[in-house]
């Protein structure tokens, strides 16, 4: 599976200059490529309703937060969405080149699977920034 140069360069830009909240990746044509980008002022509603109801996704987020002793933080989370109503040939693509596509991505700090909006709740995504 390639990866598109463009999904490298827009992750480090949102590592590095933070110019964006999320981006959105999606396969096409045995190719990972960037379906969306989201503005720093969005939010994680936006970042979590761009995702298809019946296909599989790649993501980044960029969640900023607040430590229990009160630092502003932020970490890197790489969701890698497979809904339960996705095709059964989709999911085992995403599923078996996520790790080699992960890899191109560095500075991603946690990963989170999800088959259900539910499981990318931001409560989750809370608890596992801290």
């Amino acid at each position: 599976m390639a990866v598109s140069d463009e999904c490298k360069l827009r992750f480090m830009e949102l590592k590095a200059k933070r110019i964006y909240r999320f981006i959105i990746f999606k396969i096409e044509n045995q190719q990972v490529v960037v379906e969306k980008v989201g503005n720093p002022e969005e939010t994680y509603e936006d970042f979590s309703a761009s995702f298809p109801a019946d296909e599989c996704r790649y993501s980044v987020f960029d969640f900023d937060f607040i430590t229990n002793e009160n630092c502003q933080k932020s970490k890197i989370f790489f969701i890698a969405w497979a809904p339960d109503t996705a095709k059964i040939r989709s999911k085992m693509v995403y599923a078996s080149s996520k790790d080699r596509f992960k890899r191109e991505l560095d500075g991603i700090q946690v990963e989170l699977q999800a088959t259900d909006p539910s499981e990318m709740s931001l409560d989750i995504i809370k608890g596992r920034a801290l």
